[in-house]
């Protein structure tokens, strides 16, 4: 059989060939669909794709999957803790680029065993700019329903229905699935306006914030029930008019005060409508939330008085931005978001200061019930914290952190209290003590009961001594701190323009080091397998970054669907691994590593080597220099017998794929070459 090579080569191959290898695929030779590019996966007709899961699963699971109203066990459900979240290798999906959640699985079928976890950007309905991670509601994202797969079952006639059947089949596949845990809304989410007591507010007066006391929200409250009294509520039962009524969700609860408020459920557009009356109430009187912020000193805003800072919305309304008033190297205000109040403040507020001592209890239990709830309700595995990195202390982490010392840390205690096995993946970058936090990170990582981390290799060319020193102390942590932190191929968040440069080269390293190294979690973005190098930014229908959001002008707007990249060689060059890791994981998986040539701290050597420690069965060599060949010396600490057989290099991967002998005429590693030997 003739291999595909180029971008149309796989197009073609699979048009020519796609029935063999559904047929291999349901088989069970596979535990993907080799040689399908994603981008093709996702255009899979519902039935064809329905018949594969049916056929590959048996008629009883599958269906039982199809229903709603079962649950799929987790396959992780057996484990104690999240200690399973430190070796798994996960993929990063912003349903918007595939358009719905019942395209996951789709995609789905171009991943091996090996990268077995599968992270749902935020699936909540959105707010300002359609921001994922501006959640306007509690309600699933009406936007990624199928009206295809809705066609094909009609009783998955809800959005809420299709995501719980996407995750039992994803379970059924033998994937895990988790979700965004997120400690801010969008600047006046239905979240915001309903629970005005949950969040920190101010009071501004054009260039001036004239009034930002702690129990401003009172004043909001006053605000709420008189907008109720100038238009009415969206029914005529009654609701209490006193506010210590209305917001108590023991004597009204959120349910109702939202119907109240907004309007029903599946009335959308007129809640949209109901919410952005009420949002020019409270503009009118110059009442905003506090707008989150990251990286010390966090606290102490200002309003920004110049003109770029000043936007006009549909409305009218001119909205300004905000500076931190003394900002250090890393510190940012993200306008339209609203963080909530976990504690109170010292001295009314006048000097921005937070009472640590004083947790806000009930806003706690909220946002940690709605989360168990999503978990338990929708079955996942597993929370991805967003800005986990935030350490709002100037004390730092205290020697030993309580319950209320950070929000993932208690939601992810509430859910373990009934999921032992649930896990907490951390977004935090390992940046040095008091650059995006107060403190040292690793100790908040700690004391924030994390089972793994983001790090930041993603935001370094392979190869570079920053990279190999990062990467080295990574490892070192891996073995001396409580967290795993990831060998990160490429986040959502940095395929980016702004990012291209990490990308250029050496993006089959990162692949690789990420499938065979098994004592280390790694993490990749949808859309990595097929990404084009950009020498010079390409347009922005090409980054999966800008569809986080939705703009419609400016930069960072985006024209149309997410369009895929066309690089052939990158596929071909990843799917080969995607193989061998098929072949070779069971003689590899669980197994702790023993390193040959360690990553080194000082960056200077840029060879590495590992094998397994118990059962040595294949060694790994990977030259990080992705500009020079490297003399085969370099290997001397690796003990190779006559029975020691290469069994792959990147530099000649057909041979493998054509069960060739491997024959490399030189004594040097290629620049950016990576090998197995087979012991």
């Amino acid at each position: 059989m003739t291999f595909p090579e180029s971008y149309d080569d796989f197009r073609q191959f699979w048009m020519s060939n796609q029935q063999t290898a559904i047929s291999s695929y349901i088989a069970n030779n596979q535990s993907f669909i080799p040689n399908l590019l994603p981008e093709q996966a996702v255009q899979m007709p519902a039935v064809q794709l329905a018949y594969i899961l049916e056929k590959r699963f048996g008629q009883q699971d599958f269906f039982r999957a199809l229903n709603p109203e079962n649950t799929i066990d987790s396959p992780v459900q057996n484990f104690e803790n999240g200690e399973w979240l430190k070796t798994v290798n996960m993929v990063g999906i912003n349903v918007r680029t595939i358009g719905s959640f019942w395209n996951v699985i789709k995609y789905a079928l171009t991943l091996p065993n090996a990268q077995s976890s599968i992270h749902l950007l935020p699936i909540w309905e959105c707010g300002v700019v359609a921001s994922l991670y501006g959640i306007a509601s509690w309600n699933i994202n009406p936007e990624f329903f199928d009206d295809e797969l809705a066609i094909a079952f009609p009783h998955l006639n809800t959005v809420e229905k299709q995501l719980k059947v996407v995750n039992n089949i994803l379970h059924l596949m033998g994937k895990t699935v988790g979700m965004d845990v997120i400690p801010h809304t969008d600047r006046y989410s239905e979240i915001t306006l309903a629970n005005p007591q949950f969040f920190e507010w101010l009071q501004r007066k054009e260039f001036e914030i004239i009034d930002h006391s702690e129990n401003l929200h009172e004043k909001v409250q006053e605000a709420v029930l008189d907008f109720l009294y100038q238009y009415g509520g969206t029914f005529s039962e009654y609701y209490p008019r006193q506010k210590e009524n209305f917001f108590d969700n023991n004597v009204f609860s959120e349910e109702h005060r939202l119907r109240f408020l907004f309007g029903e459920k599946n009335n959308p557009e007129g809640r949209t409508e109901r919410r952005n009356k009420l949002i020019s109430h409270l503009f009118s009187m110059g009442y905003e939330p506090v707008p989150a912020t990251m990286a010390p000193p966090y606290r102490g805003l200002a309003v920004d008085n110049r003109e770029e800072a000043k936007t006009m919305d549909d409305d009218g309304r001119v909205w300004r931005d905000y500076v931190i008033t003394k900002p250090q190297e890393m510190s940012r205000v993200f306008g339209p978001l609203a963080r909530v109040k976990l504690y109170e403040s010292k001295n009314n507020n006048i000097d921005w200061e937070i009472d640590f001592t004083k947790p806000r209890q009930e806003v706690w239990e909220y946002m940690a019930q709605k989360y168990a709830g999503f978990t338990n309700h929708y079955n996942f595995d597993f929370m991805r914290g967003d800005m986990s990195h935030v350490q709002m202390n100037p004390d730092g982490t205290p020697t030993n952190p309580d319950d209320y010392y950070d929000i993932h840390k208690y939601i992810k205690r509430k859910i373990t209290s009934q999921k032992p096995y649930f896990g907490y993946f951390a977004e935090s970058f390992l940046a040095p003590p008091n650059i995006m936090a107060y403190g040292n990170e690793e100790d908040h990582l700690e004391g924030s009961d994390t089972d793994t981390t983001l790090g930041d290799l993603q935001s370094m060319v392979v190869g570079t001594e920053r990279f190999v020193q990062e990467f080295a102390r990574y490892h070192q942590l891996l073995i001396t701190r409580k967290f795993a932190p990831n060998f990160t191929i490429m986040t959502a968040d940095k395929d980016d323009p702004r990012f291209d440069s990490f990308y250029l080269k050496g993006n089959e390293i990162r692949i690789f080091i990420s499938l065979f190294l098994t004592d280390m979690p790694s993490y990749m973005g949808l859309g990595f397998e097929q990404r084009d190098p950009h020498p010079y930014p390409a347009p922005n229908e090409h980054y999966t970054k800008l569809y986080v959001f939705q703009l419609s002008e400016g930069e960072k707007a985006t024209q149309g669907n997410y369009q895929w990249g066309q690089n052939g060689r990158l596929f071909r060059n990843i799917s080969t691994l995607k193989k061998i890791s098929d072949k070779i994981g069971q003689s590899i998986d669980n197994q702790d590593i023993e390193w040959l040539i360690k990553p080194d701290l000082t960056g200077i050597n840029k060879v590495i080597a590992w094998t397994q420690k118990n059962k040595p069965t294949f060694i790994f060599v990977v030259n990080l220099n992705i500009e020079d060949d490297v003399s085969e010396d370099k290997l001397k600490n690796i003990e190779r017998t006559n029975t020691t057989k290469l069994y792959y290099s990147s530099q000649n991967n057909s041979a493998w794929e054509n069960e060739e002998p491997i024959v490399l005429a030189k004594d040097f590693l290629g620049k950016g070459e990576c090998r197995i030997y087979k012991i």
